[in-house]
């Protein structure tokens, strides 16, 4: 508005000043003056509406700055966080990968160690498998062994309890035969699986003589009907004598033929009165040196049968 009037006194003053022609130039450019005052009023206010939009933009902006700046910093903090948070983890990391490598290096050692233990163990193992192998087999022999063993043992436990019981029996026949005597210096005793049958010299012989008595000689009878019937025996005829010497010039000349005169008188008549095998039997002396009792030479001087089960069965099983 202004604006306008000072034009309008500018015209005016020049109106009055400047000739007609003048004043139409210049109401011309008057004119163009004001279209292009009018346009740069136009322009003016689209200016200032775009200034006033970007004014709103930048408020818009500056807001939207202002909040970015705000994120940035916390993110810039959170960064720095996480940063420490990923240094701490990235360390840790290095101290676990290297720990790790520690324990998978001493593992790889401890695992071949273990290995070696191992298989040194199966070679132990295998080789105690081969040795229970063999045990086993030993075993099973020695337990075949065993059990045949054991069935020889119980054979020759029967054989044994048989002849013993045989024994026993015929101590019992022999007792019976002889009860006669058993007065007269005889004795029958079991012993050591065998029986002894003991006659006093006084009973068999007089004083130095090899020829049997009357009394002896039943005795003697007796006992070869009892032994007659018996096949698995062996019979031993010992002669004993005290320890007075003979001086006799003639046969005895000494106790150990006396001893063994009189075993051979008992045998004969033993083999007159029966019909025992001769080769079940056996004359022997003994002279003076086996006593019964040193202070009692009457004991001492005698005829000892010595009755013995043939053992050919058991040797047999023994030897199985």
């Amino acid at each position: 508005m202004k604006n306008s009037l000072l034009i309008l006194i500018f015209g005016v003053i020049l109106f009055a000043c400047v000739p007609a022609k003048k004043y139409n130039d210049l109401l011309e450019k008057e004119k163009i003056c004001a279209g292009e005052l009018e346009k740069y009023k136009n322009s003016s206010i689209n200016f200032e509406g775009k200034a006033a939009d970007l004014q709103s933009k930048y408020a818009v902006m500056t807001k939207e700055v202002a909040s970015l700046r705000a994120d940035t910093t916390k993110l810039g903090q959170d960064f720095r966080l996480l940063q420490v948070e990923y240094n701490k983890m990235t360390t840790q990391n290095q101290a676990l990968e290297k720990m790790f490598d520690n324990y998978r290096k001493s593992g790889e050692k401890t695992t071949a160690s273990l290995q070696l233990d191992l298989e040194a163990k199966n070679l132990e193992l295998q080789r105690k498998q081969e040795v229970l192998s063999t045990l086993e087999k030993d075993l099973a022999q020695k337990e075949a062994l065993l059990a045949e063993r054991e069935a020889r043992v119980n054979e020759l436990e029967e054989a044994i309890a048989r002849k013993d019981k045989a024994q026993t029996e015929l101590k019992t026949r022999v007792q019976k035969a002889l009860i006669g005597f058993e007065n007269k210096g005889l004795t029958v005793v079991q012993k050591n699986g065998k029986i002894y049958v003991s006659l006093e010299a006084k009973l068999l012989f007089a004083s130095g003589s090899t020829t049997v008595e009357s009394e002896g000689k039943k005795a003697l009878i007796e006992l070869a009907k009892v032994l007659q019937n018996e096949k698995d025996l062996e019979i031993i005829v010992e002669g004993h004598t005290d320890t007075d010497k003979l001086t006799s010039a003639t046969s005895p000349k000494n106790n150990w033929e006396l001893s063994v005169l009189r075993a051979t008188s008992v045998v004969e008549i033993m083999l007159a009165s029966s019909s025992m095998d001769p080769k079940k039997l056996m004359p022997a002396g003994r002279s003076q040196y086996l006593p019964v009792d040193p202070n009692d030479k009457a004991k001492n001087r005698r005829i000892e049968i010595i009755i013995s089960p043939n053992l050919n069965e058991l040797f047999d099983i023994i030897s199985k």
